[in-house]
């Protein structure tokens, strides 16, 4: 914890960063498949210095209501195109944003894409960031977004240098408001109960021990521990 300003801070590392925006976004009336491609943006706005997650706990409210699909093309020309998004925030216009410079660059070499009508506008400078893990080379001015092709190297720090910055460094958010924000993330979260305690991901275990779901065994969890039972389970921690 850093406490060298008024307002104490804290290290953050990126998978706390996604843990909480995902689960923030989950409240809100985004489509599902939608706010997943969005839970980067937080954190790189919050390492940029722009909104970040103040901003989130700002804008929380108003995310409920939130309709992407209303983002349309209003115009265009040639490799210069104009994008209306029709209100919706600037982070939700950005994933549409990209996909459509790849594909006017894909096209002519070099586009420019005007975005109006975004709730704080200036979060799009945030494109700029994430055109090198997508083949592009974004220049944000305004709201306006130019792009060319760039190569991808598949090395992260080249490709997308805030992310392996993050990656290394995480980022600084004031104690209270992470604090808040984790509380609000919680709201994501089913209600602590007898069942729930039994849910593990996509395990359940029955009240007999048995366990039900997936049993792949694809990743670290023992299932024949959880199925077990208790004299057994003893034996086991004492042999450990």
């Amino acid at each position: 914890m850093n406490s060298s300003h008024s307002s104490p801070t804290m290290r953050v590392m990126p998978r706390e960063m996604r843990l909480m925006s995902e689960r923030i976004l989950s409240l809100s009336s985004l489509p599902k498949g939608f706010f997943l491609t969005v839970g980067d943006i937080p954190m790189y706005s919050q390492k940029l210095g722009l909104g970040g997650f103040k901003l989130f706990e700002q804008r929380f409210e108003s995310f409920k209501s939130a309709a992407p699909a209303r983002i349309a093309i209003a115009s265009e020309a040639g490799n210069r195109m104009t994008l209306d998004a029709c209100g919706e925030h600037a982070w939700f216009v950005l994933p549409t944003a990209i996909d459509l410079l790849g594909e006017l660059t894909a096209r002519s070499g070099s586009t420019e894409l005007t975005i109006v009508g975004a709730t704080d506008p200036e979060e799009l400078a945030i494109a700029a960031r994430f055109g090198g893990r997508s083949g592009l080379s974004i220049s944000v001015f305004g709201n306006v977004l130019k792009a060319v092709a760039a190569a991808v190297t598949g090395d992260v720090r080249k490709d997308d240098p805030l992310l392996w910055s993050l990656l290394e460094n995480g980022a600084e958010i004031e104690t209270d408001l992470w604090w808040r924000i984790y509380h609000l993330a919680k709201q994501a979260l089913a209600t602590d109960s007898i069942v729930s305690r039994r849910h593990a991901g996509p395990m359940i275990v029955n009240e007999d021990g048995t366990v039900i779901g997936r049993k792949d065994n694809d990743d670290e969890t023992d299932v024949s521990f959880l199925s077990s039972s208790i004299s057994e389970r003893m034996k086991e921690g004492a042999r450990s």
